[in-house]
């Protein structure tokens, strides 16, 4: 990746996403018009494509994540689980309106290592209530290998202007 492509991490400007529908501030981080959040410089993730009720995210597990057995840790495969769960729900949210997860469960398929190479984590809503957002997120290396799985379920806190 250039110089001139990489990502510039920190919190968005609350004037900057004001009016921004939740698909649309993701939309503007992907764009690049707001930064990303720090959680993927230190996790190696970034948001990769955004739809309704739908995200991707894409990571490569390198040597900062080896567990002690010489494995990526399993938390790094849960992050990207509650990062795609909370992003795909944040998809459908009018504009500033928050939402926080409730709970994530992951079950790891087959091992990530540092020689997996980059990975997807695809979030899609499944349910969604006023208050309630049920999500289903898959892992996959590039060849569509699942690696992990789960869902995450998300609560709407409401405006926040």
């Amino acid at each position: 990746m250039s110089e001139d492509m990489k990502p510039r991490y920190g919190i968005a400007d609350r004037q900057d996403i004001a009016g921004l529908s939740g698909r649309e501030f993701l939309q503007a981080w992907i764009d690049g018009k707001i930064p990303a959040p720090p959680i993927g410089e230190t996790m190696s993730m970034r948001l990769v494509e955004v739809g309704d009720g739908f995200v991707v995210f894409e990571g490569e597990p390198g040597a900062h994540l080896l567990n002690p057995m010489g494995g990526i840790h399993g938390g790094w495969a849960l992050t990207l689980i509650d990062s795609a769960g909370a992003c795909a729900a944040n998809s459908v949210l009018p504009p500033q309106t928050i939402c926080t997860t409730l709970e994530t469960k992951g079950n790891f398929s087959r091992p990530i290592t540092t020689k997996t190479g980059t990975v997807r984590a695809e979030g899609r809503v499944v349910s969604q209530t006023r208050q309630i957002i049920s999500t289903e997120i898959r892992i996959t290396n590039l060849e569509g290998k699942i690696l992990a799985h789960g869902t995450s379920t998300v609560m709407v806190l409401g405006r926040q202007d």
